[in-house]
């Protein structure tokens, strides 16, 4: 069996409401954006990996430390929407969509996520188990549920204590859609849930397009805001620690 053609996509943006020009801000030295980049061209199985931006300042740094990028409009209101655009041209088999905020990506993961897409289903995601019941009630920790066959139920913010059992995974931001899935999804209005909740997922959810989601350990540190620098540098320094040893 041949292996899937993919390519994969960071979209990136600078005017972002809660933490402006966050993917050029530095995490133990380097832009945020380029620990995500360097993590996804480790992968065996992608072909190419482009950063999406409409922004010149990220296109600059992006092309500095050798990334290819491609241009965007400006108007998008997800990483879906950008993603979308930039590869309307391609017909790989996947398209994965690396949010640029996950600086603990790596190569490794991306090829086992890979290698667990289905094709029955158009899009598929990835969660990893929540280790903190207190995170339940933190809105930037996403929470996933899916049932025994890895579809998605839902996703949340905010979950209850009680209902813990049911969301015992945390998502992680990383997309896989078959071309003509994601193309669909762009053209349909922004859902309910998806303006509620502000997660661009559940547009796809909510027009009953089914989401595979695909378990894995893994560390995500995801940042969101400033105060969540410091985290993201302990866990890279972390690992380092643990490479080296």
């Amino acid at each position: 069996m041949n292996e899937p053609r993919v390519v994969a996509v960071i979209p990136a943006r600078y005017a972002s409401t809660r933490f402006p020009g966050k993917p050029l801000t530095l995490i133990s030295g380097k832009p945020l954006l380029q620990w995500v980049w360097e993590g996804c061209i480790q992968s065996r199985t992608i072909l190419k990996v482009w950063i999406a931006t409409d922004d010149k300042r990220i296109a600059q740094v992006a092309r500095s430390f050798g990334a290819m990028v491609t241009m965007t409009r400006g108007d998008h209101l997800s990483g879906t929407d950008r993603v979308a655009e930039a590869s309307k041209d391609w017909f790989p088999d996947w398209v994965i969509n690396i949010q640029g905020d996950e600086p603990l990506i790596h190569g490794s993961l991306l090829d086992r996520f890979i290698a667990g897409l289905n094709p029955s289903f158009g899009m598929a995601t990835m969660a990893t188990p929540l280790t903190d019941p207190a995170d339940l009630q933190k809105p930037d920790v996403v929470k996933v549920s899916f049932n025994r066959t890895g579809k998605a139920l839902g996703f949340r913010r905010l979950v209850e204590l009680a209902e813990a059992k049911d969301w015992s995974h945390q998502h992680v931001g990383i997309y896989a859609y078959q071309p003509k899935t994601l193309q669909k999804i762009v053209r349909l209005p922004p859902s309910t849930g998806e303006i509620r909740e502000r997660l661009e997922q559940l547009r796809a959810l909510e027009n009953r397009i089914a989401i595979q989601v695909l378990p894995f350990t893994f560390n995500s540190v995801g940042v969101d805001t400033p105060g969540d620098v410091p985290r993201a540098e302990r866990a890279l320094a972390d690992r380092a620690t643990r490479i080296s040893t």
